[in-house]
C-alpha cells in the first residue's frame, strides 16, 4: 500500500485504509495513531470501531483490498495478501481512463 501511495499519489489517486479492530486494545485511538506512525503510513486510516464500514461492504475477510473508480464503483477486489502486480495493473488502467 505504501508503495502504491508513493507511486500514484497526486495522480487522482488516494488510499484510504479502514481499521476494524480485532482486539480491544486496537479500539484505542492513541494505539492506532502510534501504529500508523510506527509503520510510516502516510495515507488516511479510518478507525471503524463500530464495524459500520466493514458491514457496509459485507466484509468477512481480512485483509481485503478494493479499488474504486472515480465514481466510487468497485472495479477490483482482492481477498488476502498477494496479487500485487495485478492490483498495480488495475490501478494504472483506471488512472489511464478518461
Amino acid at each position: 500500500m505504501k508503495e502504491w501511495y508513493a507511486k500514484y499519489s497526486g495522480d487522482d489517486f488516494e488510499i484510504i485504509a479502514v481499521h476494524y479492530p480485532e482486539f480491544s486494545f486496537e479500539e484505542d485511538y492513541d494505539n492506532v495513531v502510534e501504529a500508523v506512525e510506527e509503520f510510516g503510513i502516510e495515507y488516511p486510516v479510518v478507525q471503524d470501531n463500530s464495524g459500520k464500514i466493514w458491514r457496509s461492504y459485507r466484509q468477512r475477510f481480512w485483509p481485503t483490498r478494493y479499488v474504486l473508480d472515480k465514481e466510487g464503483n468497485i472495479r477490483y477486489k482482492h481477498i488476502g495478501e498477494g496479487a500485487y502486480d495485478e492490483t498495480d495493473r488495475v490501478i494504472a488502467a483506471l488512472l489511464a481512463e478518461e
